[in-house]
């Protein structure tokens, strides 16, 4: 099983990324008209709605808009959790007990200097070291996380925040983990569907 582990740590809690080579960024398409944009994330543990910032980070919300719009996070579980720090999913799904990383397209430019800030119930794309290598995963916040913020080991790129089920997000933060802050129980996304 492949891993995504990042470099960077907050009281020695990595934000896992990919330990595939890193593949060239995509460079940012002609700005669609900027508009807020809202995804539905519904949940074994409740909704999730996130309000999209296309105006600030709008090749990282394409990015995720297409996975959405490709149903690529339906099915697939929180897969870290770090109460304190944040929760991470949309690139794993469970099979027979054991996670397994989706395939994604290629890493996108890094938006992290666009003014947002990794602050509690933002959400954020998560990377390896390699700035511009952000596919799929995501994480929301569960803190104000400021190391996380550029130019610190590059930023990562918020591109979002929770409007409505931040009650959720603490459900989920605070469940039981094991290994590498996996949850017990898996957390899963069963849809994630734009409004």
């Amino acid at each position: 099983m492949k891993r995504r582990l990042a470099l960077v740590t907050l009281l020695f809690f990595p934000v896992l990324a990919s330990c595939e080579p890193a593949k060239e960024a995509e460079k940012p398409a002609a700005a669609a008209p900027a508009k807020a944009a809202k995804v539905r994330l519904k949940t074994t543990k409740g909704d999730i709605v996130l309000e999209l910032n296309a105006e600030k980070a709008p090749v990282t919300v394409a990015n995720f808009l297409g996975y959405v719009k490709k149903k690529h996070y339906d099915g697939t579980v929180f897969h870290r959790v770090i109460d304190g720090f944040m929760i991470q999913g949309g690139g794993m799904k469970l099979e027979g007990g054991s996670l397994s990383e989706l395939s994604t397209g290629p890493g996108i430019i890094n938006e992290s200097q666009n003014g947002l800030k990794n602050d509690r119930g933002t959400i954020a794309m998560a990377r390896t070291s390699d700035p511009n290598s952000a596919t799929a995963q995501f994480f929301i916040n569960v803190v104000n996380n400021d190391s996380l913020n550029y130019p610190s080991m590059g930023g990562y790129a918020v591109f979002g925040k929770v409007i409505e089920g931040m009650d959720v997000v603490d459900q989920i933060k605070a469940v039981a983990t094991r290994g590498a802050n996996v949850p017990v129980e898996p957390i899963t996304i069963q849809s994630a569907t734009a409004e």
